[in-house]
């Protein structure tokens, strides 16, 4: 039977059923472990956006390193810097850059450096980047399918050498799964990011070639200095923090926002 009013009206009628879907699904957003009749687990897609509200993290992988970049937010005039941290030591060669929540990158964290201790333990040797990627996404991965537990709300990057010696960049997120890369970007404006990182990455760059392309990644999306971006090469020898005086004369190289702008207006 054909419904007069839905004839009369066709958006009132495309509302109404719109209201009645988002009524029917409210109830799947509560409990983590009950997937919605469409298949979605709204509890990981929440903290999927937790993670795309998060800063802009880049990681880059060169022939012998891998950059990991990360853009910070701007610290109160009295707070002390040192304990505002966007890229972590996992492991004396491993490091761990994360978009989303700080206290949940800080709980994760420590379980990661506990497990690579107890691998140094019963192995005696260094846990690879690999084995480290494949633990974190493990324990985000339990954390979507128990009660009485919420997802972890980051994604992360991790940067290190496999049992070759060859660097690797690893990223997992909050559903638990996780992902070699070449180059990518997550947290705020990552689209963007990865887009510049597909049309610029070459294969077998060398250190000062993968840090320009981090950082030009950066400055895509964000207005970079030395004191709001926190940079560490990872190399076979260690972790290098780059400190705000060697990164504020590359920024001011690589930053070609006034160009831009100067193209847009002659267009215009």
């Amino acid at each position: 039977q054909v419904d007069p009013v839905a004839n009369a009206f066709p958006s009132a009628a495309r509302l109404h059923r719109s209201t009645e879907h988002k009524a029917a699904m409210a109830g799947y957003d509560r409990a983590i472990t009950v997937f919605s009749p469409d298949g979605h687990l709204f509890q990981v897609e929440y903290a999927l956006e937790a993670v795309r509200k998060g800063t802009t993290t880049v990681g880059v992988r060169g022939k012998d390193c891998v950059i990991l970049a990360v853009e910070k937010r701007a610290t109160p005039k009295l707070q002390d810097p040192r304990t505002i941290r966007k890229i972590l030591t996992v492991d004396s060669d491993i490091a761990l850059a994360f978009a989303g929540l700080n206290a949940d990158a800080r709980v994760l964290v420590n379980k990661t450096r506990i497990e690579c201790q107890s691998y140094r333990l019963n192995v005696e040797d260094n846990p690879t980047v690999d084995y480290v990627a494949r633990f974190i996404a493990r324990t985000q991965q339990k954390y979507t399918h128990r009660g009485g537990v919420r997802p972890f709300g980051i994604s992360t990057l991790l940067g290190g050498f496999n049992t070759d010696g060859k660097p690797e960049l690893y990223q997992t997120d909050p559903a638990g799964t996780y992902y070699a890369w070449k180059a990518t970007a997550i947290g705020k404006n990552s689209k963007s990011v990865v887009d510049f990182l597909e049309k610029k990455y070459t294969e077998d760059m060398d250190q000062d070639a993968t840090l320009r392309l981090a950082l030009k990644g950066l400055l895509e999306v964000t207005e970079a200095s030395g004191k709001n971006i926190e940079v560490v090469i990872v190399q076979k020898s260690g972790l290098k923090w780059m400190k705000e005086e060697e990164l504020d004369p590359l920024l001011k190289e690589l930053d070609d926002t006034a160009e831009k702008i100067a193209k847009l207006k002659e267009q215009a």
